[in-house]
């Protein structure tokens, strides 16, 4: 222990005195020093993530290090418009990844990969959904017709394209007098 005090805190380098410490990954932490870096709020060894040096509470954590894409962070059923700039996250749409211009990319997908037949490039275990006997994107699983998401108990498959019920049905079902038109509707004799 350093002398005029405890051990240095994490955040401001001042002397942490034994009353007021908090210790993660073995550094110390005044109680008003241990908040979230990005959203500040208040952490406890229960809601603190670690990533290096810097501390954040598993939801801006998530944001920041967890995984991105279709299908993460967002929650069931809801909508962000948090773009994540607080945290230092580049909207979507100004990534600086090179992107592929190469026609045969799938090719290159690791063998014994799953092939999308809505878009043709390579399925991961991640992304993957079953359905219509093929293997799809999450994003790729919709009606071929009105674009609805699909899912196993909602889906009718022909000449492997998908198809909601509703579509299969107004497409490739019966035709003729007294079809289509739904319970209560009037059948003339």
């Amino acid at each position: 222990m350093p002398l005029g005090g405890g051990n240095k805190c994490g955040c401001c380098k001042k002397a942490v005195y034994f009353a007021e410490e908090m210790q993660c990954e073995g550094q110390s932490f005044h109680k008003s020093c241990f908040l979230c870096m990005a959203c500040k709020k208040n952490l406890d060894s229960t809601t603190v993530a670690v990533h290096e040096d810097e501390i954040y509470c598993k939801s801006c954590y998530g944001k920041k290090y967890g995984p991105k894409g279709y299908g993460f962070g967002g929650g069931a059923g809801t909508l962000s418009m948090d773009t994540g700039s607080h945290l230092g996250i580049k909207p979507e749409g100004t990534s600086n990844r090179p992107t592929s211009t190469n026609p045969n990319a799938a090719k290159f997908a690791p063998k014994g990969s799953d092939m999308c037949p809505r878009c043709g490039k390579a399925v991961y275990a991640a992304e993957k959904v079953v359905g219509g006997g093929n293997s799809w994107h999450k994003s790729c699983f919709r009606c071929a017709k009105c674009g609805k998401g699909l899912e196993s108990t909602t889906l009718a498959d022909k000449d492997g394209e998908i198809y909601c019920k509703a579509c299969y049905a107004k497409n490739f079902g019966p035709k003729g007098f007294g079809f289509g038109q739904g319970a209560g509707a009037l059948a003339h004799a």
